[in-house]
């Protein structure tokens, strides 16, 4: 029998004095407190990143490819859509390669081999040429995205409030177009309405009239201002190109960890040598940067909550040795050794723990279900490019901060137990 154990059990709960039930209720609300702030801050942060991730790739993509001569000016440079490596890139499934082998931190001089995540989920053209949408009451600055039939609608699906995809055909261009939800209310226009959109090439004034088929939000305002999306083949006719010459393609995987190591097998393996990749990293580092930081408020969060359940614990701790110190007495006086009655009160503090765990779980993911349906927490959309805070558990992190809290905790609590070792048998029994 595990007698440190069976002496444990016995004692928890049993009663003791007012004070140190009231400590052990402390102990136990500040393990809760402290794991449902972890379990709640981990699927808040993993949530927060994963939304605005989603939303910018599955507007833009996670790797571009265009002409090497590309600028900023949203003036493209064609380039032929009959390459060797369109439809069939998407095809590529996981790659293998060699980095450099590391051991905490240090290089060992070897290399050893490596899979990537996942492989290229998909492979699209576009072109874009700015214009400027005027109505009877209003003009405003667009840049047109135009898509082809390859467009994987599945990624706007979401963010499509009003109204339905371009309609394709065959035999002419669609004249339908896809706005923001922020353009259509500046131009005070909605699903049906037509509108002109006037263009600029080699100095003169062209015109095109478009039906909004659709309106969109992503929340993103600095991508829902500026863009509109219509058929790939009108914006060839206003930039003069013919129909297989694209601005460029776009680029889906289907892990973003794999970004950096596709983007490189891309350019080196793949790409001719007029044709650049970049990866949508490369042109939107502000945001990637910002997202990281999330990591270390993340870290931070932890690190603050698990302090707290340990100041908590080590002080219940100290409390129950003191309150015990006739019955550590006793056992002394029978035989008993310092580490077996440690063993007792770090079983007791287990039992504490536990339970604090226990109710901080359900505290925990009760909140993270409740968020996820009812969206309970609001946010300023134009701040935040989200509406509400969303939530993603990663039963992985879940696991691992109930078994970091346990183990964490426990080995700080070894410390005060080695007050046992200074109870003396005659000493205690006597103030008994």
């Amino acid at each position: 029998m595990n007698f440190p154990l069976f002496i444990a059990r016995r004692i928890a709960f049993s009663g003791g004095k007012n004070f140190s039930r009231i400590i052990i209720r402390i102990a136990i609300v500040a393990v809760a407190l402290s794991v449902a702030v972890m379990i709640a801050a981990t699927a808040l942060i993993a949530g927060f990143k994963s939304e605005i991730s989603r939303k910018i790739f599955e507007f833009w993509g996670h790797i571009h490819i265009s002409d090497t001569v590309y600028s900023l000016s949203f003036e493209p440079v064609p380039i032929d859509q009959n390459q060797d490596f369109y439809p069939a890139l998407d095809t590529v499934g996981s790659i293998t390669y060699t980095e450099p082998e590391t051991i905490l931190g240090f290089e060992t001089g070897r290399e050893r081999e490596q899979h990537s995540r996942g492989g290229i989920r998909h492979i699209q053209v576009f072109a874009h040429k700015p214009g400027i949408i005027r109505t009877k009451t209003a003009m405003e600055g667009i840049l047109l995205k135009g898509v082809g039939k390859d467009f994987d609608w599945a990624n706007l699906t979401p963010y499509l409030l009003e109204g339905r995809p371009i309609a394709r055909s065959d035999s002419a261009a669609s004249r339908d177009i896809i706005i923001s939800r922020q353009t259509a209310d500046r131009l005070q226009v909605g699903v049906g309405d037509k509108f002109i959109v006037y263009f600029v090439k080699e100095g003169e004034q062209l015109r095109r009239r478009f039906e909004v088929c659709g309106i969109y939000k992503t929340g993103l305002e600095e991508y829902d201002r500026k863009f509109a999306i219509c058929d790939l083949r009108e914006v060839q006719s206003l930039l003069g190109w013919t129909e297989t010459q694209v601005a460029g393609f776009e680029i889906w995987l289907d892990d973003l960890h794999d970004l950096d190591l596709y983007n490189d097998y891309i350019y080196q393996e793949v790409l001719p040598p007029d044709l650049l990749c970049v990866s949508i990293r490369s042109k939107f580092p502000s945001i990637f940067e910002w997202l990281q930081l999330q990591d270390l408020n993340e870290i931070v969060i932890l690190g603050l909550m698990l302090a707290v359940a340990i100041i908590n614990m080590v002080t219940a701790l100290l409390v129950l040795v003191l309150e015990r110190s006739t019955m550590i007495g006793i056992l002394k006086s029978l035989g008993e050794t310092n580490g077996r009655i440690q063993g007792i009160f770090l079983y007791y503090a287990a039992v504490i723990t536990l339970t604090g765990m226990f109710w901080g779980n359900l505290i925990g993911l009760g909140f993270c279900f409740l968020q996820d349906k009812f969206h309970l927490i609001r946010l300023n959309e134009a701040d935040y490019y989200l509406a509400y805070a969303p939530v993603k558990i990663n039963w992985l992190a879940v696991l691992g901060v109930n078994a970091g809290t346990l183990a964490v905790t426990l080995i700080f609590l070894i410390l005060p137990t080695f007050l046992v070792s200074k109870i003396a048998p005659v000493r205690a029994i006597q103030f008994k």
